[in-house]
C-alpha cells in the first residue's frame, strides 16, 4: 500500500469537489434544507396540533401532489442525463433535430413518467388509508396542470445548467425541488414561515397551489384567485426558463463546450 498513491487519489477527489461550485453546493444544502423543512413542519404541528382534522388525508394528498411535481421535473431532465451517462450527448445535437423538437419530446416524456408514478399512488391511498385525492374534484385538474408547468420550468432551468456546467450539475438536477420545498409550504401554511421567508414563498406558484389544496380538503372551499395567481407566476417563470435554456445552449455552442458535456 502506497501513501503517495493514496494521497494522489485523495487530491484528485479533493480538487474535483473544491473546484466545482455545483458539487460544493450539493454537499452544503442537503442537510440544511432537510433540517429547515422538517423544522418548520415540527414547529407547525407543535403550535397548531388541532389545525388538521384529518391530518393523514391532507398530508398524503399534498405529498402526492408534490411527488407529481418532482417526477415531472426529473422526467424532463432524464433525456439529458441519459445522454450524458451514455456519452452520447454530442450526437444529440449533431443529429438533424431542432431544439424545439427536443424540448417538446422532453415535455411528453415528463408527462408519461409522472403519470406512471401518479396513478398507482392515487389508487393505493384509497384501500390503505381510506383517502382519495379525487375528493379535490375539478380543481384537482387545475392544480395538477399548474404543478406540471412548474415542473417543466424547473426542468428547463436544470437542463440549462447541464449545458453550462456539464455533468457537475447532475446532482443539482435531482434535488432542485428539495431546495424549494421549505418555501413551497407543501405540508404547512405559509404563516409558519418567518416573514422574510414568506416574501420569498409568495414569489413561487407552489405556495398558492398547496394552500388551495389544503383549503379544499379542510374547508371545502375553492379560491380560484390562488389558482390564477399560480398560473400567472408559472407563465412568467416558464418564459424566463425557455429564454435561459436557449441562451445556455447558444453560449455552449459558441464556446464549443457541447462536446465536453458528455465526457
Amino acid at each position: 500500500m502506497s501513501f503517495d498513491r493514496i494521497y494522489g487519489l485523495f487530491l484528485r477527489h479533493f480538487f474535483l469537489i473544491t473546484r466545482s461550485f455545483p458539487r460544493i453546493l450539493d454537499l452544503i444544502y442537503w442537510p440544511a434544507i432537510q433540517i429547515t423543512l422538517w423544522g418548520f413542519i415540527s414547529n407547525f404541528f407543535a403550535e397548531y396540533s388541532t389545525y388538521y382534522n384529518g391530518a393523514v388525508g391532507v398530508i398524503l394528498s399534498c405529498a402526492i401532489l408534490y411527488d407529481f411535481l418532482f417526477r415531472t421535473s426529473i422526467g424532463f431532465n432524464m433525456l439529458f442525463l441519459e445522454e450524458i451517462w451514455s456519452r452520447n450527448f454530442t450526437n444529440l445535437f449533431i443529429a438533424p433535430i431542432k431544439m424545439s423538437e427536443i424540448i417538446t419530446s422532453l415535455v411528453f416524456t415528463a408527462l408519461i413518467r409522472s403519470l406512471i408514478g401518479l396513478v398507482p399512488a392515487i389508487i393505493l391511498t384509497s384501500p390503505l388509508f381510506g383517502i382519495s385525492l379525487l375528493d379535490l374534484g375539478i380543481p384537482l385538474l387545475f392544480l395538477f396542470l399548474s404543478l406540471y408547468i412548474f415542473g417543466i420550468t424547473l426542468g428547463l432551468i436544470v437542463s440549462a445548467g447541464l449545458l453550462r456546467f456539464g455533468p457537475a450539475f447532475e446532482n443539482i438536477s435531482w434535488s432542485t425541488l428539495f431546495l424549494l420545498a421549505p418555501f413551497g409550504c407543501v405540508y404547512y401554511p405559509i404563516e409558519t414561515l418567518p416573514e422574510i421567508f414568506q416574501n420569498i414563498a409568495y414569489a413561487l406558484p407552489l405556495v398558492y397551489i398547496f394552500e388551495e389544496a389544503r383549503s379544499i380538503l379542510i374547508d371545502q372551499t375553492v379560491n380560484y384567485k390562488n389558482i390564477l395567481q399560480a398560473y400567472y407566476l408559472n407563465l412568467g417563470y416558464l418564459i424566463a426558463a425557455i429564454s435561459l435554456f436557449y441562451y445556455s445552449f447558444n453560449q455552449a455552442r459558441k464556446k464549443g463546450s457541447l462536446i465536453n458535456v458528455g465526457e
